[in-house]
């Protein structure tokens, strides 16, 4: 939970709703159920759109790290294989046992991505490693060695990135079975 008594460089602070300043959940057990208020008090940041967000619970930034890097394997999936299937497709017009199985993946990959990860506010942030940066956050008098400090980032290009290129894919794909099957 937040510390709101302590002062500013160590307490919660946001300057509106617009996105800016940053939060510190605190790892402060007060009850029996500190674990779920920590994951409703970081959905809470989450959905404002806190510009940097500091987890001290170990076990809730742990998990939250995971959940990010699944949506990155899956972002960067889709677009790698889709980015394959279609160098495939042009360098070898007439091979699509390649072609098809990447094409296939970056689909699944967006899809899965666009249901499970596109609507959840956590998809915006990534975990920041960059010493230089976390250096400037005001982390001191943190309760953990090692917190988890979430940025939030613009996704938009990233998602019209792999959503342009895992539907080029898969029109290559069906343009490529078309002409396989039908003509």
């Amino acid at each position: 939970m937040s510390d709101k008594g302590e002062s500013d460089s160590s307490s919660s602070s946001k300057d509106g709703n617009n996105g800016n300043g940053h939060i510190i959940i605190r790892e402060i057990y007060e009850s029996d159920n500190a674990h779920e208020e920590f994951e409703a008090e970081l959905d809470n940041a989450l959905y404002q759109g806190i510009k940097t967000i500091v987890i001290e619970p170990t076990k809730l930034g742990d998990e939250t790290a995971r959940w990010i890097q699944v949506g990155n394997c899956l972002h960067k999936t889709a677009v790698l294989a889709g980015f394959g299937s279609l160098l495939s497709g042009l360098v070898w017009p007439d091979v699509g046992y390649v072609t098809y199985p990447l094409g296939f993946s970056s689909v699944a990959c967006a899809a899965v991505y666009a249901v499970s990860w596109q609507f959840d506010p956590c998809c915006k942030y990534q975990v920041e490693y960059n010493i230089r940066k976390l250096q400037k956050l005001p982390l001191r008098n943190l309760a953990s060695s090692s917190p988890v400090v979430l940025v939030r980032k613009e996704d938009t290009r990233r998602k019209l990135l792999h959503n342009t290129i895992a539907l080029s894919a898969t029109v290559l794909c069906g343009w490529k079975l078309y002409e396989l099957f039908f003509k």
